[in-house]
């Protein structure tokens, strides 16, 4: 094997370039949120945001108002994959309990947590803004 081919990255993504590279990596994003509706948690968020943001166009009395409740609710969202990403690994490594394996997916979990309380902190405080 020349020295040459032990430097190749063995993802074909990591040799494309352009427009090709950003087509690919649309679609393993659109792979992702796929793969994310089969999760319960994520669903049940998506649902959620598909009233959410269009209320946030209501309630929100400014642009930068309207802004942070739609990256409120999409936070949560983001969250959610990130942490389904983590779960995932952890349990690709093994089904078997490791006190670290715990402590990623705690964190994980916690980390979904923070994000619902800011977006429930954003939301109760645009709507008291609204109707006070």
């Amino acid at each position: 094997m020349s020295t040459q081919e032990q430097h190749e990255p063995v993802d074909a993504q990591k040799r494309r370039t352009g427009l090709t590279r950003m087509t690919h990596a649309f679609g393993y994003s659109l792979d992702g949120l796929r793969a994310g509706w089969g999760e319960t948690a994520f669903r049940q968020e998506a649902l959620a945001a598909m009233v959410l943001i269009p209320a946030a166009f209501w309630i929100g009395n400014t642009w930068v108002e309207t802004a942070l409740l739609v990256a409120s609710v999409v936070l949560v969202m983001v969250v959610e994959l990130l942490n389904t990403g983590i779960e995932t690994a952890i349990d690709r490594i093994g089904p078997e309990w490791h006190d670290l394996s715990k402590r990623a997916k705690d964190m994980g979990s916690a980390a979904v947590l923070l994000s619902l309380l800011v977006c429930a902190g954003v939301w109760t405080a645009a709507i008291w803004a609204h109707w006070a």
